[in-house]
């Protein structure tokens, strides 16, 4: 921001933020909603002159990984550049993770095991909405062998997947560290280091 950037935090269905009505129409069959709010807020911000697809990149860890990265899986030509952190990736398979997985987790996004949560969970599930020779924004993923609420390869697994099959040449980092997971392991220094490395990834996308 101090080098002439706009910070902007997308308020979405399926938060705890107005109530429960509010909550709900973000989960399970309503899941949908929080990716199609945050890509309006995004084409917001390029409709009324704060941004534009070459310039806007996009955040999110944990749920919030899952969220930027099916918006980039649905509309990757309105961002740039993408920081998806500890995500859940492949919704499609949740509910078959269930060493390391936040399992009261399938109370919001739903069970591909039941047909009709299937449906839905397909339309938004990151791994399963990759295409070969999309031209995706450029990518930098987190990830740790000691996650317990997120499957690590599912990070791995995304990885791959988007650079054999994007054709947009740019990158796509895996940052990935044995010794961390979701809820830390790391020390501060470390901490300090990935940040600033993520910062430095982004605006070396947007910022040039």
């Amino acid at each position: 921001m101090e080098r002439g950037g706009v910070y902007a935090m997308a308020t979405l269905r399926g938060g705890g933020e107005f109530g429960e009505t509010w909550h709900a129409g973000g989960m399970l069959k309503n899941k949908p909603n929080v990716f199609a709010d945050f890509i309006a807020a995004a084409e917001w911000l390029i409709d009324a002159g704060y941004t534009n697809p070459d310039r806007l990149a996009i955040r999110g860890g944990s749920n919030g990984g899952l969220l930027v990265a099916s918006a980039m899986t649905k509309r990757p030509e309105l961002f740039r550049a993408v920081f998806c952190g500890f995500p859940d990736l492949d919704m499609v398979r949740f509910h078959q993770f269930t060493r390391t997985n936040n399992m009261p987790a399938l109370l919001e996004y739903g069970n591909a095991a039941v047909r009709e949560e299937f449906d839905v969970l397909k339309t938004f599930s990151p791994y399963q909405n990759v295409r070969d020779g999309v031209a995706y924004p450029a990518v930098m993923l987190t990830q740790g062998d000691l996650d317990t609420r997120v499957p690590p390869l599912q990070a791995r697994k995304m990885a791959a997947r988007l650079q054999r099959a994007s054709a947009s040449g740019l990158p796509v980092i895996l940052d990935y560290d044995p010794r961390a997971g979701h809820a830390g392991g790391r020390t501060f220094s470390r901490n300090v280091r990935n940040t600033a490395m993520e910062l430095a990834f982004l605006w070396g996308q947007v910022g040039g």
